[in-house]
C-alpha cells in the first residue's frame, strides 16, 4: 500500500531534488504527487512498498539533520561576514520606506483593536 514518506508543501526545490535523488540512489519504488491545479492536494513523495517505509524515513531524517546543520553554519557565516541585512541597515538605507511600513502596521493594529476597546468602554 502506498505511504506518504515526505511532504513537499513549502519545501525548497533544492531540498526536494535532493530527496528525489536520495530515493533513486537507494532504489526505492516511489512516486510523486503534485498539489494539483488549485494547489489543494497533498504534494509529496510516496513509497509503494511498506517494507521500504522505515528505511526511507530514516534516510530522509538523516539527510534533513545534515541539511539543517549545514544551513545553520552557512547562516552564521553570513552573519559574521556582515552579508545579512539587519533592520538597522534597512533603516539607514531606506528611512522613509521603513517609517511608512511601521506607520502602516500601527494603523492596521489600531483598526483591528479599536472596536474591541470600544466594547469595553475605552475611548482614546
Amino acid at each position: 500500500m502506498p505511504t506518504l514518506v515526505f511532504r513537499l508543501r513549502n519545501v525548497p526545490e533544492d531540498e526536494a531534488d535532493d530527496v528525489r535523488m536520495l530515493m533513486n540512489e537507494n532504489d526505492f519504488d516511489w512516486y510523486e504527487t503534485s498539489a494539483g491545479n488549485w494547489g489543494i492536494a497533498m504534494p509529496g513523495i510516496w513509497v509503494s512498498n511498506d517494507k521500504d517505509l522505515h528505511k526511507a524515513r530514516q534516510l530522509i531524517e538523516t539527510y534533513q539533520q545534515t541539511r539543517q546543520s549545514t544551513m545553520r553554519e552557512n547562516y552564521h557565516q553570513e552573519v559574521e561576514s556582515g552579508s545579512v541585512v539587519t533592520f538597522a541597515q534597512r533603516l539607514k538605507e531606506h528611512p522613509l520606506r521603513v517609517a511608512s511600513l511601521v506607520l502602516f502596521c500601527a494603523f492596521i493594529l489600531f483598526v483591528s483593536i479599536n472596536p474591541f476597546m470600544q466594547l469595553i468602554g475605552y475611548k482614546p
